[in-house]
């Protein structure tokens, strides 16, 4: 079966490509090929099944900022599709998206079903062929265009599309075909922890900036504890930027926590010394200040060698610097990583200096593009991924109907 263009990845970005292509140009014959036996199913999940779509940040300079990698490569594809952009596309198909404090944007439903329901009706209007349960095995180019060789029939095509995610049977056929690829490792895991200072404290939550012990990667945001170590936005973001560096380390490493991130030392210490002014006929163990979750107050506390009978009166200079060293210096053992395979990210992919970032076409091969996660594109949580996949998707159609 000949097709005008393939589109390989049945994903997010495999069909916002599509329909842009069915938007521009009618006509084209256009079939979405995927291996699994579900369309768009990372969307059905993203979010808790809410779909985070994308994340009101309206200047591509600030935007960029969110990816540890494809921040520079994405600052021109930003200036042609932002998420501004992308607000006014999905109401161009009736689906309102909202803003929640943290800036992240989901449909007003609150259902990620709102957005497959969207794409489908969408790519059923362009007669978009939707392919599922075939994997693409071989990929050929010739004068002609593009062959495929799949699981079920050969396929050919005269543009041809890779929106695959994460794939490395399809990093090994772009190998093939002259590209480099960037050796992948997770991005955005969660940390495996042991330690007596948060053993059952699961769904405490606290504001933290979070140091990787000997390097310069830190990152500040909310630190969420859970049965098996520490999670949470701060965590998360810690783990996109330094992806490669904790790979490297396989995953065993020191993290130095400061749970008060909103002050400095000397304030710390000027803020504690006048507590126990105040408070000097309390314990410190049942009278903790700054708003802290009350029972982490009561581990670190203990961990700074202060008893449960100690009164703040009673409190010597040492163990005041101590509990200073546990709010502001404490020292975890990070031991593993744990992963949402569901959600799974990868820093890895196309090596992007083989991408012309105009088009999304491919430096190696004339008429081959990549939108989305198969290139050495990531992002922190917040909808930055799926901006990542609306804009690529959009500038390979926009490129594509520009030379039919």
């Amino acid at each position: 079966m000949h097709y005008d263009i393939i589109i390989v990845g049945g994903g997010a970005a495999g069909f916002f490509t599509a329909i842009n292509l069915g938007e521009r140009n009618a006509n084209l014959k256009i079939a979405i090929v995927e291996r699994g036996k579900e369309v768009l199913a990372k969307v059905r999940i993203s979010g808790g099944g809410r779909c985070n779509v994308t994340h009101a940040c309206f200047d591509p300079k600030e935007l960029v900022q969110f990816y540890p990698r494809g921040a520079k490569e994405l600052l021109g594809p930003f200036h042609q599709f932002c998420c501004g952009d992308t607000i006014e596309w999905f109401a161009k198909y009736g689906v309102e998206l909202k803003i929640e404090e943290d800036g992240r944007m989901f449909p007003v439903t609150d259902s990620s079903q709102t957005i497959i329901d969207c794409f489908a009706k969408a790519a059923a209007k362009y007669k978009i062929e939707i392919l599922q349960g075939v994997s693409v095995q071989g990929v050929y180019q010739s004068d002609k265009g593009w062959k495929l060789d799949t699981s079920k029939d050969g396929m050919t095509c005269s543009q041809l599309v890779f929106t695959t995610g994460s794939n490395p049977k399809v990093w090994q056929m772009m190998t093939d075909l002259g590209h480099r690829v960037v050796e992948p490792v997770p991005s955005l895991f969660t940390f495996n922890i042991k330690d007596k200072r948060i053993v059952d404290l699961m769904g405490v939550a606290t504001p933290a900036t979070i140091k990787v012990k000997g390097s310069k990667l830190e990152a500040t945001g909310p630190l969420l504890i859970t049965h098996w170590g520490m999670s949470g936005p701060g965590i998360l973001r810690l783990s996109a930027w330094g992806a490669r560096l904790l790979a490297e380390k396989k995953y065993h490493f020191h993290i130095l926590v400061n749970w008060l991130p909103h002050l400095d030392r000397e304030d710390l210490v000027d803020q504690l010394k006048a507590f126990k002014q105040e408070h000097a006929k309390k314990t410190v163990v049942k009278r903790g200040l700054f708003d802290f979750p009350t029972r982490l107050w009561e581990r670190l506390v203990s961990a700074a060698g202060i008893l449960e009978t100690t009164t703040w009166a009673d409190l010597n200079n040492k163990q005041l610097q101590a509990l200073v060293v546990e709010l502001q210096e404490g020292e975890y053992q990070v031991n593993g990583k744990s992963t949402f395979k569901d959600e799974f990210v990868t820093a890895g992919g196309i090596d992007l200096r083989d991408v012309n970032f105009k088009t999304m076409e491919s430096k190696i091969c004339k008429t081959l593009y990549f939108a989305g996660e198969i290139l050495n594109i990531d992002a922190i949580t917040g909808g930055f991924n799926f901006q990542n996949a609306w804009t690529t998707g959009f500038l390979t159609a926009q490129a594509i109907t520009s030379t039919k």
